[in-house]
């Protein structure tokens, strides 16, 4: 690999994401699982790289049924991975391995000592945590716990919400957006780089699940708010449970989703989120969208 570097930022170029006209397309066919899961032929783990410094993953569905999407991002000083999947057995699901060989694959083109790595998540559930223990005794590695005062703590968010905080990875910069209503521990991330704004579970196409009502819609609104002065090419949740069909979501525990509609969404969706939201206004129900379906049961 020749002369290693130190992890100098400036060594790598992220320049910010500007105009619409620089949006990468995500060009990828997405794994969606197969009629037999004791059949299925496909990866534990997908790995598609968006670019030269950003890959996007997805889970087999034979697996585990959630098959949510996970995220690897590459800084000059340090990567970031958010979200760790459903299965805890490195066995079953070996994404130890998998980030380990894109973390290597990535060093070959950019090498430096000292590479640590960051584990966080979109938010506190088990299909976005199970796979932590997996990374519990890598090296350089530091795990922050999903709960509530852990992330809040780590990241620098206040207590009031009020503004993102910054989170350096070197030459690259992610804000960190409080979303609580689906999961009080709910955390938006936004990367100026690609523009991705990584939702979690709080907006994806599929059933969007509210905890508390009046927070959920407060997210919305802080998400809209912060993309109407920040460029976002994609707005990317962690998983994809509608068909192609408007309206149709496919049923809790499918294992083969054939027509899957794109992972990417978009601001303008957002906003038929907040519009969705008004018309439900707090009535606890299943309310069904073209593009998404929102669940709200009253504590």
């Amino acid at each position: 690999m020749g002369d290693r570097l130190t992890p100098d930022a400036e060594s790598i170029h992220f320049r910010p994401l500007e105009a619409e006209n620089q949006v990468r397309p995500l060009g990828v066919d997405w794994i969606h699982g197969s009629v037999s899961a004791k059949h299925n032929t496909d990866p534990d783990v997908q790995v598609h790289w968006y670019d030269e410094h950003t890959v996007i993953l997805r889970q087999n569905m034979a697996i585990n049924y959630e098959a949510p999407f996970m995220f690897l991002l590459f800084g000059g000083a340090r990567a970031v991975l958010v979200d760790t999947g459903a299965t805890a057995s490195p066995e079953f699901f070996s994404l130890r391995t998998v980030i380990d060989g894109l973390v290597a694959e990535w060093l070959a083109q950019h090498p430096r000592d000292d590479y640590p790595l960051l584990v966080l998540h979109s938010h506190s559930h088990h299909d976005h945590i199970a796979g932590d223990g997996q990374f519990a005794d890598r090296p350089g590695t530091t795990v922050v716990n999903a709960r509530l005062g852990a992330a809040v703590d780590y990241l620098g968010l206040t207590a009031e919400l009020d503004r993102p905080a910054r989170l350096d990875l070197g030459g690259r910069a992610l804000d960190c957006i409080a979303s609580p209503g689906h999961d009080a521990a709910a955390v938006t991330f936004y990367d100026a780089y690609t523009g991705l704004l990584l939702t979690g579970d709080t907006v994806y196409p599929g059933r969007l699940y509210v905890e508390d009502w009046p927070a959920f819609g407060a997210t919305i609104d802080r998400l809209i708010a912060f993309a109407e002065i920040h460029p976002v090419s994609h707005v990317l949740g962690c998983h994809i449970e509608m068909s192609t069909i408007p309206g149709v979501d496919y049923p809790i525990r499918t294992i083969y989703q054939p027509d899957e509609p794109p992972l990417e969404m978009t601001v303008d969706q957002l906003r038929r989120i907040r519009r969705a939201i008004g018309e439900i206004a707090g009535r606890p129900g299943r309310y069904v969208y073209p593009e998404f379906v929102i669940h709200y049961e009253a504590p």
